[in-house]
Order: C-alpha cells, then sequence, then structure tokens
C-alpha cells in the first residue's frame, strides 16, 4: 500500500488551514509514520505535483489523500473517512497505530 497525502500552498504562501490541522492530527494521532509520499498542490504554480494529482483524480478540495493498493486507487478527501479507512486496513499488522 502506498499512501499520498496532498496539502495545498495558498496564492499567499501559507500552507492552508485545514491542511495544518489534519498535519497536526496526522502527527498527534501517529498516523504520518503511515503516510509514504507528501506532495504539495500550490496555488502559484498550476504544475505543482498536487495540482496535477488533484486534476488526474477529480479532488477539488485540499488536503486530499491517495492510496493506491494492488494498482486501485482510492481518493479519501475527508481525514475520519481516510483514518477510519486505515485503521481497518492495518488493524492486524504490528505497526498500527493505537487510538
Amino acid at each position: 500500500m502506498h499512501i499520498t497525502f496532498v496539502k495545498k500552498i495558498l496564492s499567499s504562501g501559507e500552507l492552508c488551514k485545514k491542511c495544518r490541522e489534519v498535519s497536526e492530527r496526522l502527527e498527534s494521532e501517529d498516523l504520518i509514520k503511515l503516510i509514504n509520499h507528501i506532495a504539495i498542490a500550490d496555488e502559484r504554480d498550476s504544475n505543482s505535483e498536487g495540482v496535477r494529482l488533484a486534476k488526474q483524480h477529480g479532488v477539488t478540495r485540499a488536503p486530499f489523500f491517495l492510496v493506491e493498493d494492488d494498482g486501485e486507487v482510492t481518493v479519501f478527501d475527508i481525514y475520519f473517512k481516510f483514518k477510519k479507512f486505515m485503521l481497518e486496513h492495518t488493524a492486524g499488522e504490528s505497526s498500527a497505530p493505537s487510538l
């Protein structure tokens, strides 16, 4: 399983508020260790990796997660749905976070 976390940088150069909140939750809930890659959707650069991923997967809001497993990609644009999915799919693994 490969997980990409996409955060948005506003035209002001700051991380969007929701992206900051989700980043903090990932850290405090020890789920950050499940993230394989962080991509940035920069409003100042229409060709940034995160903007390209958003277009490719039809996502219109950030932050979002792309979970690739066996060639299939599942998109989560709501943190709690991502968290629930990950807890269900890592329950049997020794590295699974406990809440």
